[in-house]
């Protein structure tokens, strides 16, 4: 048996569907499902009830979870328990930071830098939540900031920030516009940003707003934040984004492009700050994690 099997299994597990675990990966579903089933002939026990609509775990895949979550975080921890062994005094450590990050929370980062300097030198390391969520995991990044929810057992969070969103609009076609309500928004498409950037919370975003009226999409892939503002300014659609004009999403915004507030319904991105248990609570990072536990113990609200 393999550990990328374990991983595989896990995945699927917690998502009930072969394709979002499958993206969460970066692989195709149908590799996917063939490790899985290479996994349950191994064992000699089916993990799960499949149907064309429907995925859930038998009563030996519900068993096997805990065990193989429990034979991953240990293989993670490897790495940091031999850092903690061979390392020098002062140690350099990684945070992770999704795009868009406040201003405000990029201050906070600073001050657990400056607090921790003589313990650790803090670098910022870049990268999707989904991405740096698994480098906290296997041990590559010692926290990260990410976009909830995230959902994984063998981690702490610390929720850190709320940020109000609103709808990004053609300016031209808004014009003297404080707010706007979602039916204002039906004739135009919703452009989605790629799905490789986007938050979790988007994707229950984009089943909201399907639910409520908006029924038209455009879909980017490859073109990062920058393609959607394209979008939006062009007139062809409308994207989701925050109001705060401190924000730093407010730099992908080009000429004929408002974001104004919702009058009939609240959206909001809420960010936390994330670490593994085992290395916050009597592993490597006690002292890393105390300080950050006091410098973000008020949630910031935009």
């Amino acid at each position: 048996m393999e550990l990328l099997h374990l991983r595989y299994f896990v995945a699927v597990a917690e998502e009930l569907n072969f394709s979002a675990a499958a993206r969460k990966l970066h692989m195709a579903a149908s590799p996917l499902s063939q490790r899985v089933k290479d996994l349950e002939h191994e064992l000699g026990r089916k993990l799960f009830d499949r149907s064309t609509h429907h995925v859930e775990l038998t009563a030996a895949g519900t068993a096997l979870l805990p065990i193989a979550r429990d034979v991953l975080d240990r293989v993670g921890s490897i790495r940091w328990r031999l850092d903690q062994v061979t390392s020098p005094a002062r140690t350099t450590v990684f945070i992770g930071m999704p795009a868009g990050v406040h201003p405000a929370l990029r201050e906070r980062l600073t001050m657990l830098a400056d607090r921790v300097a003589e313990r650790f030198e803090v670098k910022r390391w870049p990268g999707t939540t989904t991405d740096l969520v698994a480098a906290v995991k296997d041990g590559r990044l010692a926290l990260t900031l990410a976009r909830l929810p995230v959902q994984e057992a063998s981690l702490d969070t610390v929720h850190v920030m709320s940020e109000r969103l609103g709808a990004v609009v053609p300016a031209d076609q808004f014009e003297g516009r404080n707010s706007v309500k979602l039916a204002d928004l039906a004739d135009l498409a919703y452009a989605r940003s790629p799905e490789e950037m986007m938050p979790a919370y988007f994707e229950q975003l984009d089943r909201q707003l399907s639910e409520l009226g908006i029924r038209k999409r455009i879909q980017l892939s490859n073109t990062g934040y920058q393609g959607t503002s394209e979008i939006v300014s062009s007139g062809l659609g409308f994207s989701v984004s925050m109001l705060d004009e401190e924000s730093s999403m407010r730099g992908y915004r080009l000429d004929n492009m408002a974001v104004l507030p919702f009058e009939d319904f609240r959206a909001q991105l809420d960010t936390g700050l994330l670490w593994r248990h085992d290395r916050g609570t009597g592993g490597d990072l006690d002292d890393l994690v105390a300080v950050a536990k006091e410098i973000f113990a008020e949630t910031i609200v935009k």
